[in-house]
């Protein structure tokens, strides 16, 4: 994650929003992904419009990990999910560019999100080597890169990338203004 790249805390609020359910609807996107009582990350979290979401879906049991670089993006995260009453089941972290701090959640999250970010990563085969280690066996990363901001050749280059560190490719669900891609944890990969 590199902080040259990374999207100011004030633009999120254009994409950021109650309308944005109209076509990324956190139910019908990663309903399959994971389910009450289930551990996801949210990469990139931002101010947790899918934080929010995926904490509906695993319920009072589950837990989301909401990961970002900018502590004004957590701060609002924060005071969204204490307003819906979810924060007892979002915990909101800084991270570091290179690093996502998340050595306790090693084989524990059924799910990790990376929605429009991974471009913002210098990075990315160490950005999914880490997730890798975070991921349960059989557990996803779900990728989801903006259609106006990233090619579709650099879109396949981080998909080598993240097979390359041991995720294999199982999906490619479709997502409005978005290419997308859905990998698993290899087994029987050793980094």
């Amino acid at each position: 994650m590199s902080e040259v790249h990374t999207c100011p805390w004030w633009l999120a609020y254009t994409f950021d929003n109650p309308l944005r359910r109209l076509v990324h609807n956190p139910a019908s996107m990663f309903g399959s992904y994971i389910h009450a009582g289930g551990w996801a990350a949210d990469l990139g979290c931002g101010m947790g419009y899918f934080s929010l979401g995926l904490a509906r879906l695993v319920g009072p049991r589950g837990m989301i990990y909401s990961l970002d670089l900018q502590e004004e993006m957590l701060q609002r995260l924060k005071r969204r999910a204490k307003r819906k009453h979810l924060s007892d089941r979002v915990m909101a972290r800084q991270v570091r560019p290179d690093d996502l701090e998340a050595r306790d959640l090693h084989d524990k999250l059924d799910l990790a999100l990376a929605f429009w970010m991974v471009h913002e990563v210098a990075d990315q085969a160490g950005l999914f080597k880490q997730v890798r280690y975070m991921l349960k066996p059989g557990g996803a990363l779900f990728i989801a890169e903006p259609k106006f901001h990233v090619s579709a050749s650099d879109f396949e280059t981080s998909l080598v990338l993240a097979a390359e560190s041991g995720l294999e490719l199982t999906a490619r669900p479709r997502v409005a203004f978005s290419r997308a891609a859905v990998f698993t944890k290899v087994l029987d990969y050793s980094i």
